[in-house]
């Protein structure tokens, strides 16, 4: 579905999208969707990323679409969108890595040797300190064994929220078996 098959210029089809005219930002988006995809991609590690960071891009291309001066091509402002999308959303990956390893080297517990000492009910209590979202992707990935795909579906967050969430709750975890084991 092109816009020339609807007769339709670029100043038209904007015009009619920033009117939120559902059928015309579905057509703008058919458009230039899979061509932005290929950009994503080029930015991104994976199929997911990419596909989240054009989500992310075409919902600001239509909230900012009322800035669009036809200073270039239409095609060129929403490339330009889509890279920094892909720039910003490599940005929070890098800081979400950062933190990882800075949990990682702020506890050192050995939880291995803290946990048999530890009976299913306080562990139980132990995991309800927890942040709400942080325990329930802990829970259905270690308890229900759920890949980090069916949890963002089941939690309507992405892959990369299922993940930082999965390791803020370990580290939080291990900091309370830790202070745990500092009490007994």
């Amino acid at each position: 579905m092109s816009i020339e098959n609807f007769n339709l210029s670029e100043t038209e089809l904007v015009n009619h999208c920033i009117r939120h005219e559902r059928r015309y930002q579905e057509i703008l988006y058919r458009q230039y969707a899979d061509e932005m995809y290929s950009v994503a991609l080029i930015y991104s590690d994976n199929d997911q990323d990419a596909c989240d960071i054009v989500q992310e891009s075409f919902i600001k291309v239509f909230k900012k679409l009322e800035s669009f001066k036809f200073e270039c091509a239409l095609k060129a402002w929403i490339r330009k969108v889509v890279v920094n999308t892909a720039l910003d959303h490599f940005r929070k990956r890098k800081r979400e890595m950062e933190n990882a390893q800075q949990y990682i080297q702020t506890v050192d517990v050995e939880v291995d040797e803290i946990l048999p000492s530890i009976n299913a009910a306080e562990l139980l209590a132990m995991m309800q300190r927890l942040p709400q979202k942080a325990a329930m992707v802990l829970k259905l990935f270690a308890i229900e064994g759920y890949g980090h795909k069916e949890i963002a579906e089941m939690l309507q967050i992405t892959e990369g929220t299922s993940k930082s969430q999965l390791n803020r709750a370990r580290f939080l975890l291990k900091t309370i078996i830790s202070e745990f084991n500092a009490v007994t």
